[in-house]
């Protein structure tokens, strides 16, 4: 959970307000950044949604794994 916690927020907010408030370059962190001005902003909001969607059935899964062990 805390990778894909980890991506979804390098890959969503971070990669936007590096696109809009520096000048760095896109890498690995921000790939995102490599696609051209709208498509990076779509990718980027589509990476933080479906990271916390993931996040969110992997705690549901978690919950029913511990309410039914114990």
């Amino acid at each position: 959970m805390v990778l894909t916690l980890f991506v979804g927020v390098w890959e969503g907010p971070i990669a936007i307000v590096f696109r809009v408030f520096t000048d760095k370059g896109p890498n690995v962190l921000v790939a995102a950044n490599y696609l051209p001005s709208p498509w990076c902003y779509l990718v980027a909001v589509a990476a933080a949604t479906i990271a916390f969607a993931v996040i969110a059935v992997l705690e549901t899964r978690r919950k029913k794994a511990m309410s039914a062990a114990g």
